[in-house]
């Protein structure tokens, strides 16, 4: 299949890129590096070294033989050159990752709300006319979150709901309640590809994902110059990986609040599964699909007791500090969201245990001289003064 990924270069992308060419798929990646722009703009950066993407691209070729066509362009700026790609690439299915994915980076001022709207938003319209244009038979697979849905106080669906409302009954998409302008320009995207489908006859499976963890995969692994980002900061990084960090560097885990609040979970490698299992079992034209992408569920408190309880087996002295939450927010509240599509399909999970925490203490340790601890105090505010 030949598939094209948006967003090639970022901490998802690039191992997706990876490992469908490692299964015998033609795959070119876009990317304008916008992310690596930002970090530096805010004054954050994984904490191990990740190379350019030419350079990744390059040694992959070394190792494997195989080829990933890079795209080096903005596909909000600059819609010609979407066409540009689908026009000489011609891919039967697009991944986009291309995305400004930081929910308190969308929070920080107008400039980065806007920011983030625009990119996230104009983006997705741009390719979705690219595809018409250029072959309206393309599959997209989107990559959505957990949190366009909230914390409502009913089961989630997935991506439908079935009501009843004065004797008549209808099937709409789930109410939205996002918690952020980023996850609101992800509510945007799902309404946009929807309405798409309905009314071009577009393919799309639209991924509602929860928080991913880990950097490693089986290609990953081939060498040090294919690792993927670790962020740890409190604007780019998330709660495990930010844990992790503050047990290796002697710091409090910070929680924010009361620390109950729950969200779904997955291994980068769960990651690549999903995307493969999407990619082999297409939406129809007209179809709008959606896989709630999880495959376990865990509050603020459950993962900072699991990491203080393997960091004291290494003889960290991890313990847990609880901080005024700086986002708006419920800290403690129903949480049960089905995701029984993608297992169908075949997903087999890799679990969150001690091992997959130790390997995340063991890379923290290993880079514990980079650790800034100034980026781990969270300074966005979901209030505006």
């Amino acid at each position: 299949m030949r598939v094209l990924i948006l967003g090639g270069d970022g901490y998802l992308g690039w191992p997706t890129a990876m490992y469908l060419s490692n299964k015998g798929h033609e795959v070119a990646v876009v990317d304008n590096m916008l992310k690596r722009y930002w970090e530096a703009e805010i004054g954050v950066e994984p904490l191990a070294p990740v190379r350019p993407l030419h350079v990744r691209v390059k040694r992959w070729h070394e190792l494997t033989g195989k080829t990933i066509k890079t795209y080096v362009g903005d596909i909000a700026e600059n819609h010609r050159f979407v066409y540009k790609v689908l026009d000489e690439f011609r891919p039967e299915a697009i991944v986009h990752y291309a995305e400004q994915p930081s929910a308190p980076f969308s929070m920080m001022d107008r400039d980065k709300c806007v920011a983030t709207q625009r990119n996230n938003v104009v983006g997705t319209i741009n390719v979705m006319f690219a595809m018409q244009h250029t072959n309206p038979d393309i599959h997209m697979v989107k990559l959505g979150t957990m949190g366009e849905y909230g914390t409502p106080n009913i089961d989630i669906e997935e991506g439908w709901l079935e009501i009843q409302h004065k004797g008549r009954e209808d099937r709409v998409l789930y109410p939205k309640k996002p918690g952020s302008f980023y996850h609101l320009s992800k509510v945007h995207d799902s309404n946009n590809l929807e309405f798409a489908c309905r009314v071009w006859g577009m393919r799309v499976t639209d991924l509602n994902q929860g928080v991913v963890y880990g950097i490693n995969t089986d290609e990953t692994r081939m060498h040090p110059e294919l690792g993927t980002s670790f962020h740890y900061d409190a604007v780019f990084g998330t709660v495990l990986n930010r844990f992790v960090v503050q047990a290796v560097h002697g710091m409090p885990m910070t929680v924010y609040g009361k620390g109950g609040q729950t969200r779904g979970f997955l291994d980068i490698r769960d990651t690549l599964q999903c995307v493969e299992l999407a990619l082999l079992n297409p939406a129809e034209r007209g179809e709008f699909q959606v896989f709630n992408q999880f495959t376990e569920q865990f509050s603020v408190n459950d993962l900072a007791k699991m990491v203080a309880r393997v960091a004291k087996a290494h003889g960290l002295n991890a313990v847990v500090d609880h901080i005024s939450n700086p986002r708006v927010e419920q800290e403690e509240h129903y949480f049960k969201a089905i995701h029984s599509a993608l297992p169908a399909l075949g997903l087999k999970p890799h679990l969150l245990n001690d091992e997959v925490i130790d390997h995340m203490l063991e890379m923290a340790s290993i880079n514990k001289d980079r650790i800034d601890p100034g980026v781990l105090v969270p300074h966005v505010r979901w209030h505006q003064r």
